[in-house]
């Protein structure tokens, strides 16, 4: 994939289901209870020192809560005044098993099978899905802007489909990456650019 700016990522900062609902999947309504912990604040702020001398633009970001905090927090540390916040850039979306427990979804959408790019939940996304809306919004982003440094902050399976996207990975590729080299909990790589 050829763009015109450079890009960098962000998943966001720890929030309290990875803490205090490890076995349940992110609610079906997006709320501020789905927050960063302090701790989640913490990473995120030590990321955006990561990209002081990036000269960061303009920050993207997934329009659910925690995702905007991550946003807000880069964007006050680094003092960029423009931030936007786009559906697109979103979570994979589970159907009906959101909000449900973890073991009552990975039995039958188990975390490292080819099948999840084409089986889809009941009102959900499979990863093709997400993989097409995230390129969609990239090459959106891409239109609007030439030379600009931007970083998307997003989610980890949302951004991991991006990432393999930009990189033209073939389905064993992004299985390989997803066991090995997924994007953790406020990470911050660069996608795209010198």
């Amino acid at each position: 994939m050829k763009l015109k700016n450079q890009y960098y990522i962000l998943r966001h900062g720890q929030t309290i289901y990875q803490v205090e609902r490890k076995k349940w999947t992110y609610p079906r309504v997006d709320s501020h209870k789905v927050r960063l912990t302090k701790k989640g604040e913490k990473q995120i702020k030590a990321a955006a020192r990561k990209l002081k001398r990036k000269k960061i633009d303009l920050i993207f970001a997934s329009d659910f809560f925690r995702t905007r905090q991550t946003a807000r927090i880069v964007a006050k540390e680094l003092g960029v005044k423009k931030m936007i916040f786009d559906k697109r850039l979103r979570d994979i979306n589970l159907g009906v098993y959101r909000g449900k427990l973890k073991d009552e979804f990975y039995p039958k959408f188990p975390k490292y099978s080819k099948t999840r790019f084409k089986k889809t939940p009941p009102q959900g996304e499979n990863w093709l899905d997400v993989k097409k809306r995230m390129v969609a919004a990239l090459k959106s982003i891409d239109k609007k802007s030439k030379g600009k440094i931007i970083l998307v902050v997003s989610h980890a399976e949302s951004l991991w489909l991006l990432e393999g996207a930009v990189k033209n990975w073939h389905y064993t590729k992004f299985l390989r990456e997803r066991k090995n080299n997924y994007i953790d909990i406020a990470e911050l790589r660069k996608l795209y650019g010198n």
